[in-house]
Parts: C-alpha cells; sequence; structure tokens
C-alpha cells in the first residue's frame, strides 16, 4: 500500500466495527469464463461507517460500481469474490441467498443513477414503496401506507398521499430520484449504496438532492457509499475519498486532504478535469 492509500486512513471509519457499519478488506473480483478470467477489484480495503459519507471516485471501468455491486451481492453469475466483506459482526460473502436477501434492501439499501431503471413504469408509487417493506417487516398494508407517508414528506415529495396514487411517468427526473431514495430507506436501513445518484438531474436539483442526502446522513445517522466520477460531487458531500482506477484504491484521505492537495497523479488528473467554476479551493461545500 502506497503512503498516500495509507494517508487519512485513521479517518476513514477503519477503527472498531459496530452495528451498521460495512468493512470491506482484501476485497478481489475476477469475472469471465475459466480459461479468460479478468480481474476487476483488486484488494480493495474500505470502510462505511454510521453517519458518514464515504465518496468512491473514479473514470468509467475504474471498478467503483462493481464495488458497490459486491456488497449489495449482486454481481454478475459466475463471478469469484474472495475477501471479505462484514456488515457488524456478519460476514456478507459467507450468507446464503436467503439470509443476504433479509440483509438486502433491508439493512442495507441502494439507489442507482436512473430511478427510472429501478422503479416499475406499470406499479403505482404506493405498491412500489410498500411491497418490499411488507415482505421484510411484516407490516399491515396500512402502517406500510403510513411509512411511505412519512418518507415520501421526508425526502420533500409534494402531496405525499396524492404522489402514492401516481405512477412513475407523472413524475420529473429529481422527484423521481427523491422517491428512489425514499424506497431505499422504507426499511430503515443503516447503509445506503448511492451509484451516481445525480449523473441524470441538471445542476439544480442535483443540488438538492445532494443536500438531502447529507441531512439524511447527519438526521438519521445513515452511512452512506456515495459513487461518482465527479469529485465536484465528492467535495460537495463526502467525508472521505477514495480513488479507484483499474480495479484498485490509489489514493484515500478525507476530503479536505484529496480534494486540496492530492498525491496521485490520477486524482490531480480528476480535479483539472473539472470545469472551472466547480473545481473547488479548500475542499469545503462549493454552495
Amino acid at each position: 500500500m502506497s503512503d498516500s492509500t495509507r494517508r487519512g486512513l485513521a479517518g476513514s471509519g477503519s477503527g472498531p466495527t459496530g452495528d451498521g457499519a460495512v468493512r470491506i478488506r482484501d476485497l478481489r473480483v475476477e469475472l469471465g469464463p475459466r480459461s479468460a478470467r479478468r480481474t476487476v477489484l483488486n484488494g480493495i480495503d474500505l470502510d462505511v461507517s454510521p453517519g458518514q459519507v464515504t465518496g468512491l471516485a473514479g473514470e468509467s471501468g475504474s471498478g467503483k460500481t462493481m464495488t458497490g455491486m459486491a456488497v449489495m451481492g449482486l454481481l454478475p453469475a459466475g463471478a469469484s469474490v474472495a475477501g471479505s466483506i462484514r456488515f457488524g459482526e456478519t460476514e456478507l460473502l459467507e450468507l446464503s441467498p436467503r439470509r443476504l436477501n433479509a440483509v438486502r434492501g433491508n439493512r442495507i439499501a441502494m439507489i442507482s443513477q436512473d430511478p427510472t431503471s429501478s422503479l416499475h413504469p406499470m406499479l403505482s408509487i404506493q405498491r412500489q414503496l410498500t411491497d418490499h417493506y411488507r415482505a421484510h417487516t411484516g407490516a399491515s398494508k396500512a402502517d406500510a401506507r403510513d411509512r411511505a407517508l412519512e418518507l415520501l414528506d421526508l425526502v420533500q415529495v409534494p402531496d405525499p398521499a396524492t404522489a402514492l396514487r401516481k405512477y412513475p411517468h407523472q413524475f420529473s427526473g429529481g422527484q423521481l430520484q427523491r422517491i428512489a431514495i425514499a424506497s431505499a430507506l422504507m426499511c430503515r436501513p443503516t447503509v445506503l449504496i448511492a451509484d451516481e445518484p445525480t449523473t441524470a438531474l441538471d445542476v439544480t436539483v442535483q443540488a438538492g438532492v445532494l443536500r438531502l442526502l447529507r441531512g439524511l446522513c447527519d438526521d438519521l445517522g445513515l452511512g452512506v457509499l456515495l459513487v461518482t466520477h465527479d469529485l465536484g460531487v465528492m467535495s460537495a458531500l463526502a467525508d472521505t475519498i477514495a480513488v479507484m482506477r483499474g480495479g484498485r484504491i490509489v489514493e484515500r484521505g478525507t476530503r479536505h486532504q484529496v480534494i486540496t492537495a492530492p498525491e496521485h497523479e490520477y486524482t490531480r488528473s480528476l480535479i483539472a478535469a473539472l470545469p472551472e467554476h466547480h473545481r473547488p479551493a479548500d475542499g469545503k461545500d462549493p454552495s
């Protein structure tokens, strides 16, 4: 491990793992047929701690989304996985499919960059928010609806009662992403994986969603793994940042360290690629 990779590790949630924390150690993933295996993750160490936003940055193909999918147990069929992913005291890589289903979408949830791909176009918002909640918790239809109303209000969707009766095509992209966040929060997860959650949104709507995620982290104590190629987004939201390239983490540290004093040439190139008006000078929220 390089000095720049070691730097800031103590401040990136690497302490003792308690309930609600995810600790990834030496994660290695290979894909493809046995005769032509390809390594896509090579020795990933990463922590997601309660009340903290851990940023995972890198270009397309760097392995950042694959890391999130590994935590969720959603790797492609035939993937070879080694290392450790612990959630609290539970080793996720050792769970049976049934036991993993009890964690996935319940204690650990995920939101994607395109809410239209995660919300079914033919099902009402109420159905999509309540079905998995009832399956995980055994809640009644009335209790599930109350929970959905509570969360739509929390994520600032106007008129939650009316919104529950609508379908995805009746909402803007920004409102759909808020509904997708509400859906992910239905079962009261302690870890939220946000995979490029603002890529499909315009700048104004993006800022609102980022403020929402930051508030949920602070107010609910969520541990958030924020996956994005955009270090400008990281500078507005993340507490710690890990930079990935070629399936490895090449640099990590606090937001201030990585944004203002990057040590790896690749990190510097990512920052240099930001538009001048979106390039923070001090690692603080540009707003």
